[in-house]
């Protein structure tokens, strides 16, 4: 019997510069304390830390941990594995077949096809933003 896992969507991210713990967690669909986690398992993930140490994530850290989670949650990395692939392809591309490193093929992606998909997100965000703005 095999599980289907079905891609969440999640909300589109804010033009702002700083999230807090709560929002990333609703931005991302992770509670806080597997944030929290996170930050210790993956050191790309460092958020700048304030007063009383609250945590106040970036932009970038929010795709990366929207990454992180793509990659345990749905394509059933583990931590380790998610670790190495972030590692070795600097965050790979959202669309990036799973097996192309587990299996060891030597099967690299294109920098540029990495970029496109980030453009694209990107685009799409920018597109909500503009119709929440009353475009």
């Amino acid at each position: 019997m095999t599980a289907t896992i079905e891609k969440v969507v999640l909300p589109p991210i804010p033009a702002k510069r700083y999230f807090t713990i709560g929002e990333v967690s609703e931005l991302c669909g992770v509670k806080p304390h597997v944030l929290r986690y996170w930050e210790q398992e993956f050191t790309q993930l460092r958020p700048v830390k304030r007063r009383g140490n609250r945590r106040y994530y970036q932009h970038h850290e929010v795709l990366l941990i929207r990454r992180i989670r793509e990659l345990l949650y749905e394509q059933g990395f583990t931590i380790n594995g998610a670790r190495n692939r972030l590692d070795s392809h600097g965050g790979g591309a959202q669309g990036e077949p799973a097996d192309l490193i587990e299996e060891g093929e030597g099967v690299a992606v294109p920098a540029a096809a990495t970029a496109a998909v980030d453009v694209e997100q990107l685009r799409k965000e920018l597109l909500h933003v503009i119709d929440l703005l009353g475009h």
